[in-house]
């Protein structure tokens, strides 16, 4: 159920979208995370200030409500954000775990304004040697040996 604070949440989104667009921070995306009712960290995108294609509000966001948190994983939060995540933030996501994600926008809304994350999916769906970036793999065996060495390490953090 769709609650009034629900509605606050993704409006505050929606204001650092605008926030971000208009301080030429980036793109017109941003994103809250919120925890027990409370926002602890927010974002807007910032890929071409900061030069950084990862740089997206819900990236920026995770990061921040990570860093508030002192955890690797967003445990009972909620991500708001101004717009269905890309491939990479959904990634990015899946990993820090929230409880759930709003969001306002669609995809197909930010394809209309030159967001258009399809030939992501489609590359994601090709086998690695069609896809139009060249992957090469070099030096598999010696890569393993640090896994191997993962694998058996005492004490390590799983995620």
């Amino acid at each position: 159920m769709i609650t009034q604070k629900d509605k606050q949440f993704i409006k505050r989104a929606i204001e650092l979208s605008e926030k971000g667009m208009d301080n030429n921070a980036g793109g017109p995306f941003g994103a809250i995370v919120v925890k027990n009712g409370k926002i602890i960290a927010e974002g807007f995108n910032k890929v071409t200030s900061s030069n950084d294609p990862t740089a997206h509000a819900e990236v920026v966001a995770i990061r921040k409500a990570c860093d508030e948190l002192g955890s690797f994983q967003l445990d009972d939060c909620i991500i708001y954000t101004s717009c269905e995540p890309c491939p990479m933030c959904l990634g990015a996501i899946y990993w820090a775990r929230p409880k759930a994600v709003y969001y306002a926008c669609t995809k197909e809304d930010a394809a209309e304004i030159g967001f258009e994350d399809n030939f992501i999916y489609d590359e994601i769906d090709k086998n690695i040697e069609h896809r139009n970036i060249n992957f090469i793999n070099l030096e598999r065996e010696e890569g393993r040996e640090v896994f191997k060495k993962w694998e058996a390490k005492e004490g390590r953090i799983d995620y």
